[in-house]
């Protein structure tokens, strides 16, 4: 979530970025109302509190004068007089207990509607990111020429005509076993996701990620801290076992260092996994049914990098620059976009797209994407370093980076890299990976 502080303190610009993503700026008022109503109630409870510590400070000596009264056998009306004051405190101390009560109760009311508020505002939007949606994207750069197969003297075959033309995917059985959007790889297909996900890990190992194995089953409070909770309808929830599938190993490793101090005298820390992700693709309906480019479950590398706040601009382009060495070790023709502030999720102030051209539909598809998530998810997760300037600790910043997926990258090779007799040349970089320099038909 958005830093309270700064929101109080420059509510014009978390409007701002409201209006830029086309949410709800009435929403920054709401959170401003909650956090004044936070604060009345906690300043009400904390004093009536310190009335109750008084109260009860006051009946002490009253009871131990009575108390030696008794026991030294004084005068019945002093006893007595003693009993009632002491009756006194003890109704006073029972009312101001139950004051306390009932303003403690309030103030965790006035807490809960203060923390769902301010969840419903995405992270504040970078300057220099476009307003708007989907296609009001920004074209950073194109890369490599698409080819001309006219000049060629043949029409190309899509993915899946190759696909099955090389034994490659079986889309029919995958509907079998699973239902729609399902599918399986197999041979060539097989070997190729294998290769994929092996060059990628083997660029973020030169690139000095720690390779970590994560669970694909996670708990509420870890999907809920990465943000996938806030308006994400695609997610597959288990409630027998209150689990939920995740989309991408992004939420395991962003939970991994959930309520630690990190140490990052030495740099960012930085980590790579290959997952199985699982998205229901809820809203697509119609919407890529054929073939395997939007599917149900794939395979995907992904990094992520935990930073000091003023290192995450710089952490970013990093991210950009790997994912951009890993597609043009595809061969891939590609272009590169800031994406607009309507289309970045919740919890990203900034995203950059990669996108290869796919021959037969005539346009550039997205491949990886990269998020700069400055504070938003740690401050959630209470992720924190240790201020070396200041003292005490403050929230990190996180960033991930698809360094490549399973599917999407294959529709994109089988396309580009086709030739007239259906066979589908190998780039060089996954060669050593496939054991072959070229996919022939069965």
């Amino acid at each position: 979530m958005i830093d309270l502080k700064f929101l109080r303190d420059q509510p014009e610009a978390v409007r701002a970025s409201q209006r830029a993503r086309g949410e709800d700026e009435s929403l920054v008022d709401a959170v401003l109302a909650a956090d004044a109503r936070r604060r009345e109630t906690i300043g009400a409870f904390e004093s009536a509190r310190a009335e109750q510590k008084a109260a009860s400070k006051e009946l002490g000596p009253v009871m131990g004068r009575l108390n030696k009264a008794k026991k030294q056998g004084d005068d019945a009306a002093l006893v007595a007089e003693l009993e009632v004051e002491a009756a006194a405190l003890r109704d006073k101390g029972a009312a101001m207990s139950a004051r306390v009560k009932e303003l403690e109760a309030a103030a965790d009311e006035a807490k809960g509607e203060l923390d769902a508020s301010i969840r419903r505002i995405g992270n504040v939007i970078q300057e220099g990111v476009p307003a708007g949606g989907e296609d009001d994207f920004d074209l950073i750069e194109e890369v490599g020429t698409p080819r001309d197969f006219a000049a060629e003297g043949f029409e190309p075959k899509d993915h899946l005509e190759l696909g099955e033309l090389l034994g490659a995917i079986d889309m029919e059985r995958g509907a079998k076993v699973s239902g729609s959007r399902f599918y399986y790889l197999r041979g060539a297909g097989a070997r190729l996701e294998i290769a994929l996900m092996a060059l990628a890990q083997q660029v973020a190992a030169e690139e000095g990620f720690t390779p970590l194995v994560v669970p694909t089953l996670v708990r509420p409070e870890t999907m809920a801290g990465t943000g996938y909770l806030d308006a994400h309808d695609d997610v597959y929830h288990l409630p027998a076992d209150e689990l939920y599938l995740t989309g991408t190993s992004e939420v395991a490793l962003a939970g991994y260092h959930a309520d630690e101090i990190l140490d990052l005298s030495q740099g960012p820390i930085r980590y790579v996994s290959t997952s199985t992700c699982y998205r229901r693709e809820a809203g697509s309906y119609g919407k890529d049914t054929r073939g395997i480019f939007r599917v149900h479950q794939f395979q995907k590398t992904e990094m992520f990098v935990f930073c000091r706040p003023e290192d995450a601009q710089a952490q970013h382009e990093e991210l950009l620059r790997i994912e951009r060495r890993i597609l043009e070790a595809l061969e891939l023709p590609y272009r590169v976009i800031d994406v607009a502030a309507g289309d970045l999720g919740g919890p990203a102030s900034r995203k950059y797209d990669c996108e290869a051209w796919v021959p037969t539909q005539g346009k550039y598809r997205e491949l990886t994407s990269t998020s700069n998530c400055t504070t938003f998810q740690a401050r959630r997760l209470n992720i924190r370093e240790r201020n070396a300037e200041g003292g005490g600790t403050r929230t990190v910043a996180t960033l991930n980076g698809t360094a490549i997926t399973s599917t999407r990258p294959i529709v994109a090779i089988l396309e580009n890299h086709q030739q007239a007799d259906g066979s589908v040349r190998v780039p060089a970089a996954l060669q050593p990976f496939l054991g072959a320099e070229v996919i022939r038909p069965r």
